[in-house]
């Protein structure tokens, strides 16, 4: 969705003069950004879903509806959007990282004929890209985790984060530069699988759906399509995100992390919680999804055209 000019607004070899790719990844993160703003209460929900009932304990939450409500009267609306600024800055360094390794690893193999890679290599770029940008944002996911999971601690065992620039601060100082890293590789695994599993259910519903000839080539397709997507997708990650959350939020006991690796938190969950607790917070996941990639699209295409308008018209 990048930025292209009006035919007037040419370059001197003729070509229409386009954004150069800084700005490109800059709006890129900047969409992310604002799409966070609206579907941050989903993310705060989806974790507090991840966390409630861990160590065996009674389920905190029933639903994610009760979850909410729970929040809501507990915590107050400022409660919704805790973890924001960490949330915003996840997007800013994921998204623009994905994006920028995405564009660069397109562009390079892209054939001097100008014939686009194919969908296997495809694929192969959208997860490198997508382990990539997770691991630069590994620090701002477990600032979130934590920050979203405080207020379903007790008072004195919360740890009191003021903001994401508060709670790096005090990860690194507390606890070590390492541990801004926690959960690097379960994060990074979630990224390959969403991007493997977006990629290959988008086309194939997309397919099934025209085959069935209830549906052409348009945006109602689209949508029925990328939603269908969205559940494969939410499916397939859910068990990693799992891993993730319970990973990026542990604490030492005795001097000991809660959990030794990923499996661990895998067996334990499905031998204390219930095989379908890898799929805790599934709803909120799976409302954020569409929501969240919609919003950005639409915050990408408004400041493509202002750039437009302003910079490159005339």
């Amino acid at each position: 969705m990048a930025a292209t000019a009006s035919p007037g607004a040419s370059g001197m070899d003729g070509k229409p003069r386009t954004s150069p790719k800084s700005v490109k990844f800059l709006f890129g993160g900047l969409a992310g950004m604002g799409a966070t703003v609206f579907v941050q209460p989903l993310d705060l929900v989806k974790n507090r879903m991840q966390l409630s009932g861990e160590g065996a304990k009674t389920r905190e939450y029933k639903t994610s509806f009760h979850a909410l409500i729970s929040i809501l009267r507990a915590e107050g609306l400022r409660g919704i959007y805790t973890g924001l600024s960490a949330g915003l800055l996840r997007q800013a360094t994921y998204t623009t990282t994905r994006l920028g390794i995405y564009t660069v690893l397109f562009e390079r193999l892209t054939g001097a004929d100008g014939t686009p890679p194919g969908f296997l290599l495809k694929a192969v770029i959208g997860m490198t890209a997508g382990a990539t940008g997770a691991f630069v944002g590994t620090p701002a996911e477990v600032a979130l985790i934590r920050m979203t999971a405080d207020g379903r601690l007790p008072v004195d065992q919360r740890r009191g984060y003021k903001n994401v620039f508060n709670a790096l601060f005090r990860i690194v100082q507390e606890e070590g530069v390492p541990t801004l890293w926690r959960g690097c590789i379960p994060t990074m695994a979630r990224a390959v699988v969403v991007n493997a599993a977006q990629l290959a259910s988008y086309s194939q519903s997309k397919q099934f759906l025209l085959d069935s000839g209830y549906f052409s080539d348009n945006i109602l397709c689209h949508f029925c399509a990328s939603m269908i997507s969205g559940l494969v997708t939410t499916a397939a990650s859910m068990p990693v995100d799992i891993v993730k959350t319970r990973i990026q939020n542990m604490r030492m006991i005795d001097g000991k992390p809660e959990y030794k690796n990923g499996l661990d938190v895998l067996v334990k969950v499905v031998r204390y919680e219930g095989f379908f607790s890898l799929w805790k917070g599934f709803t909120p996941y799976y409302a954020r999804l569409g929501p969240h990639t919609v919003l950005t699209f639409i915050f990408l295409e408004q400041m493509n055209k202002a750039y437009k308008r302003l910079f490159l018209s005339g």
